[in-house]
């Protein structure tokens, strides 16, 4: 591998983060979450599910963003079942998928407690090579495959089911840490014997079971280099994710860019934290959870002094107290709240109010048709979203209200 080991960052808000009990995202959410993720430089997101019928609209939609060019260079992935029937599916609904990630379980848990027979170790590397093969034969461009439940697999068959993952043309390995029971001690050593066995990248799939999954991902990623591999961090926006939710993505940026004893590890260059601030508020805002008060970077108190020495270090001078400085992640900036009269573009809106919201975001149309066509996905939006629209969201459906017009519809 020409140069040194890279730590790539894939975020799969939408497809795990998703998966969170009780809280969903609608299509424009999802969409605007990897508008967001490729303006901040993320490499891949996983955008969710082509098996899914009510994700078909969305995903092609997506691709299409993808093919317009609006989107300057994020991969977008599909995260599949390693069946051959699935790929062969997935590629008749969503025919221009290039990336892909397909899945299965390799524990002796999972292998004899939840396929119950259906599976042995032996079928479920036959299984998932015909998946992969499958994949690359309807041309997938890259394919990543999934070890679920990596962390409680035996490391001689996990080497194996990697190995014929290779030979099959996979070009990733995920490592998936799927109940969060690992501890950074035992991740590096497992995925540092299996990255220096299979000589293939190694993504670092964590869950925070165990409340290490910031830890646990750092110190993968470091054994996966160690052993002259690139890697590529699962994370979520706000550390959303299945039960207690994936590795925060921007905690996981500033563990690496300012943990001790990393510097000489190498994040992906195109990686920009100034994004931070705005991705995290919008994803609290389109989850409907709120950040808590002491997220790292960008909780209320990640910059809040109140005790008198601290107070008194940091006005002196910001790093006695401060390891990073709060406008590195887009922080900073005076925030306006409107107290006055106020014109919302609601799913009763009319044109006359509608102009107004849009006079304000500089958006002009070319004729009065133009503008009731607007207006009317804005309507629809609004149905879709069951909240307010913020700004981006108004723009984006006014710069292409031919994409907003499939994400919006859904045929059961």
């Amino acid at each position: 591998m020409a140069g040194k080991p890279k730590i790539y960052l894939l975020d799969v808000t939408n497809r795990d983060g998703v998966q969170t009990s009780r809280i969903c995202l609608s299509k424009l959410q999802k969409t605007m979450i990897n508008w967001y993720l490729d303006q901040m430089g993320i490499f891949q997101s996983e955008f969710g599910f082509p098996l899914t019928r009510h994700e078909t609209n969305y995903l092609n939609a997506n691709l299409e963003l993808v093919k317009l060019k609006a989107f300057s260079g994020i991969r977008l992935s599909g995260w599949l079942r390693a069946t051959k029937e699935d790929v062969k599916a997935a590629f008749k609904l969503v025919p221009h998928l290039k990336y892909l990630n397909l899945s299965i379980s390799t524990s002796d848990q999972m292998i004899i407690h939840k396929f119950k027979g259906k599976l042995d170790h032996q079928s479920v590397i036959k299984e998932m090579g015909e998946a992969v093969k499958e994949a690359i034969n309807l041309k997938a461009e890259s394919v990543g495959v999934n070890a679920e439940d990596a962390s409680r697999t035996d490391i001689d068959y996990l080497i194996e089911f990697a190995v014929k993952a290779k030979e099959a043309g996979a070009d990733r390995i995920r490592y998936c840490d799927t109940l969060g029971t690992d501890t950074p001690f035992s991740i590096y050593d497992r995925i540092k014997l299996l990255a220096q066995a299979v000589k293939l990248p190694i993504e670092v799939h964590c869950h925070n079971d165990l409340g290490m999954v910031v830890a646990n991902s750092i110190a993968g990623a470091r054994a996966a280099s160690d052993a002259g591999v690139d890697s590529y961090i699962n994370t979520c926006v706000n550390g959303m994710g299945e039960r207690a939710g994936n590795a925060d993505l921007v905690s996981v940026i500033l563990a690496i860019k300012f943990g001790q004893g990393m510097q000489n590890y190498h994040l992906d260059e195109k990686v920009d934290l100034k994004m931070a601030w705005k991705i995290c508020k919008y994803a609290s805002y389109a989850f409907g959870v709120p950040i808590p008060i002491n997220q790292p970077g960008v909780g209320a108190n990640a910059f809040a002094h109140e005790s008198g020495i601290h107070a008194d270090g940091a006005l002196k001078d910001r790093r006695n107290y401060e390891l990073y400085d709060y406008e590195e992640l887009g922080r900073g900036e005076p925030e306006i709240v409107e107290t006055g009269r106020k014109i919302t573009a609601g799913e009763y809106s009319g044109i006359k109010g509608f102009r107004n919201v849009y006079e304000k975001l500089e958006v002009a149309f070319k004729d009065d048709k133009e503008a009731t066509r607007i207006l009317e996905l804005v309507r629809y939006a609004n149905v879709h979203n069951q909240k307010p629209l913020v700004d981006d969201e108004l723009s984006f459906i006014a710069k292409y209200p031919d994409i907003a017009h499939k994400i919006f519809t859904m045929t059961p």
